[in-house]
């Protein structure tokens, strides 16, 4: 299938926002799936950052200078066509209604903004999402007028490395899920990010007596 580019803008340091209007596909997904894209020989996963809705959809991605396929990527201009197949996937919002936790690292937010802005999730949801430095929050007032329009809406923005005007959350997002959590255990908890990073939270969680089905995972290296 093909899609022609329609916007493509920084929304981080050498992190993109791509849009993209489908050339010969009805754009049916499920939020949560992702999306293989292909150039030449090479083919590359990536998450669904907007919600279902018409032909448009929406893509994030890092740059990865001395890479194959993102400086092809960052190079497109509007009007030019990507293949793709998909969509793909099973990291999704569960159908019944409860309280979730959301956690995400980097380009681990594209999902989530597909969740949220849809508004495939029911009941309360606290988003913890963790960069290095406060450029990195991609997406970050969208998130903030999200929690001035969707009650039950929480966003715990986290950094690692924060500058001396940072005054809020620090460290790495583990922590802040386990406060999150307060102890218990009927909540949802989704985790999209690199494998350290999702394997360590996972262990944790099941130590703190999470059953394994409410824990909602997808990573990437």
């Amino acid at each position: 299938m093909k899609a022609r580019l329609i916007e493509s803008r920084e929304i981080g340091p050498d992190t993109r926002h791509f849009e993209f209007e489908a050339i010969d596909w009805d754009g049916a997904f499920t939020p949560g799936q992702f999306l293989s894209l292909t150039e030449g020989e090479i083919t590359r996963a990536y998450s669904i950052a907007s919600p279902p809705g018409g032909r448009k959809f929406a893509l994030c991605a890092n740059l990865v200078s001395d890479g194959h396929f993102t400086p092809w990527m960052f190079n497109l201009g509007l009007g030019d066509e990507i293949e793709f197949k998909g969509p793909y996937g099973a990291f999704t919002p569960r159908q019944h209604e409860s309280e979730s936790i959301l956690v995400a690292t980097g380009t681990g937010i594209a999902p989530f903004r597909s969740f949220l802005a849809g508004g495939a999730l029911k009941g309360k949801a606290t988003l913890i999402f963790g960069t290095r430095q406060e450029a990195g929050l991609l997406y970050d007032p969208e998130w903030r007028d999200l929690v001035r329009s969707r009650e039950g809406f929480a966003y715990w923005p986290t950094l690692t490395r924060p500058d001396p005007g940072w005054a809020g959350r620090i460290g790495r997002v583990q922590a802040h899920v386990m406060k999150a959590l307060a102890g218990r255990t009927e909540i949802d908890v989704y985790i999209c990010g690199l494998r350290e990073m999702v394997d360590d939270l996972r262990a944790q969680l099941k130590a703190n007596g999470l059953d394994r089905k409410r824990i909602i995972y997808e990573k990437y290296d």
